[in-house]
């Protein structure tokens, strides 16, 4: 198995996982009463936080509504197209192999 293939392998379900947990949390939005401070919000809410923060700062709320995890989830399905789509590098670099 070449570091391309392992590199798929890993990459493919992490990038699937974190758009899935975006979307959850657009749909968290929805919800302001939601403690997401509590198991088992808190899994949604833990590995997005360090992204969303930062991206808050460059980004603010427009009318009140935070838009940050809709471009999150906008960018990691470009990346995850770009690395592993049909056409993508990584699964250019395994055919290769």
């Amino acid at each position: 198995m070449t570091a391309a293939e392992i590199t798929s392998w890993v990459l493919g379900p992490l990038l699937a996982v974190m758009i899935f947990l975006f979307i959850f949390r657009i749909v968290l939005t929805w919800y302001p009463q939601v403690n997401v401070q509590q198991f088992p919000l808190n899994l949604v809410f833990l590995p997005t936080e360090p992204l969303l923060a930062p991206a808050r700062k460059l980004i603010p709320p427009l009318g009140g509504v935070d838009i940050t995890p809709i471009l999150w989830v906008g960018i990691l399905s470009l990346l995850r197209e770009v690395l592993l789509g049909q056409q993508g590098l990584i699964t250019m670099m395994t055919r290769l192999s």
